[in-house]
């Protein structure tokens, strides 16, 4: 719907007062970015800077940082080794002007202006308001695609993992019009600890095997925790063995996600039965899960479990979206991998990598997986959301 409309209009340029600039015609459907200047906002410049089919327009971040060229708000905190913003560029996101994102009104604005047809959502504040400024720009009008918590477990809001369960979008029809809303939506991704692991299980579950039981033991990087996360005392030469939350994320989200829409509200899916167990450990990036299964009746073996990862292809490998992996799941033979250091930027960092798959001795079959936290698990598991949701029609 959107993208006759866009080819259509121009792009709008802001210069350092923040006015309008120089027109030239634009195909791309223009961004916004809330939570711009922190962590997971950076890698959405980052990762967002050559997308085909989006392009950031705006960037919006907290009051301290509004007022400012991009480039000059994230001057000397740029968190990421790809994309670096140095000197900050004649064009694109590092010379637009960051707003207030607390300021709906200006979103709306430039929605309006035909410049910010949505908003990527990376807010780093309260769970509260966060769920009360994401319901806000929806109100508005904005659709939001959200990176955050708050609204997860809205009966609702669909949580995608758009390999897994794509279908889950269409709920969208019946949350505008319980909510209100004309042409805004919210739309989440799961926890990033959970990406490493769910699409394997879904590709075994569409094979048709019933998985009971999961017992998951995860391996979180730092960067997990934002900046400036866990201090670098408790961290060096060290693992915590708690993360606030994890657990019960972990253990409730794969329902959710598992689960159907009836009546215009989810049903979580009865089973598996998830028992989790989150550690912090002194690695940059890369969420690591070790899991074991019990299945139903029907045992694959670990030779089969194993064809059908490399087998697996779903909804964003047939259409080719650009932030999809060709291979969603790739295994590793050898015995010591996945590794962060070595398999964590696989696809993109948008692959999940499964190896030492082996029969359990309490349950059926066991492995270790592995997700890049930061992309999959954060900024492009939110883009590839954006492009399912573009391919369905509602962006």
């Amino acid at each position: 719907m959107f993208s006759a409309m866009f080819s259509a209009m121009f792009e709008a340029r802001l210069n350092k007062e923040g006015f309008w600039g120089t027109l030239v015609p634009m195909s791309k459907i223009p961004v916004g970015i809330l939570g711009a200047t922190g962590m997971v906002g950076q890698m959405y410049i980052s990762l967002l800077r050559d997308h085909p089919w989006f392009e950031v327009t705006y960037v919006a971040a907290s009051p301290r940082s509004a007022g400012k060229p991009y480039s000059q708000a994230v001057a000397g905190r740029w968190h990421l080794e790809r994309g670096g913003t140095e000197g900050g560029r004649a064009e694109g996101p590092d010379a637009l002007i960051v707003e207030d994102a607390n300021d709906v009104s200006r979103a709306a604005a430039a929605n309006k202006q035909g410049r910010c047809a949505f908003v990527f959502s990376a807010l780093e504040m309260g769970k509260e308001e966060i769920r009360a400024l994401e319901e806000a720009y929806a109100a508005a009008g904005i659709p939001v695609v959200s990176n955050a918590s708050a609204n997860r477990w809205a009966e609702d809001v669909p949580m995608l993992i758009a390999e897994v369960n794509p279908d889950h979008a269409d709920i969208i029809p019946f949350q505008k019009k319980r909510r209100g809303w004309d042409r805004g939506f919210i739309a989440v991704k799961p926890n990033c600890s959970i990406q490493s692991y769910m699409t394997p299980l879904w590709a075994l579950v569409e094979a048709g095997y019933e998985i009971k039981r999961i017992v998951v033991t995860t391996i979180q990087a730092v960067s997990g925790a934002g900046y400036p996360g866990v201090p670098s005392w408790d961290m060096i030469d060290n693992l915590v063995p708690f993360i606030g939350g994890e657990e019960e994320k972990s253990e409730r989200e794969p329902l959710k996600i598992l689960g159907s829409i009836d009546g215009g509200v989810f049903v979580d899916a009865p089973s598996p039965r998830i028992s989790a167990h989150c550690n912090r450990a002194p690695i940059t990036n890369g969420h690591t899960a070790c899991v074991s299964l019990e299945f139903g009746e029907r045992k694959p073996s670990p030779g089969e479990v194993q064809k059908i990862w490399t087998a697996f292809r779903a909804l964003p490998q047939r259409e080719k979206f650009p932030t999809a992996p060709e291979q969603p799941v790739v295994v590793r033979e050898e015995a010591d991998r996945p590794q962060p250091r070595k398999d964590r930027d696989a696809g993109g960092g948008m692959a999940v990598t499964v190896g030492r798959v082996r029969p359990c001795n309490v349950f059926d079959i066991r492995f270790t997986a592995l997700s890049h936290n930061t992309i999959r698990g954060a900024a492009g598991g939110g883009i590839l959301n954006a492009e399912l949701l573009k391919y369905k029609g509602y962006l």
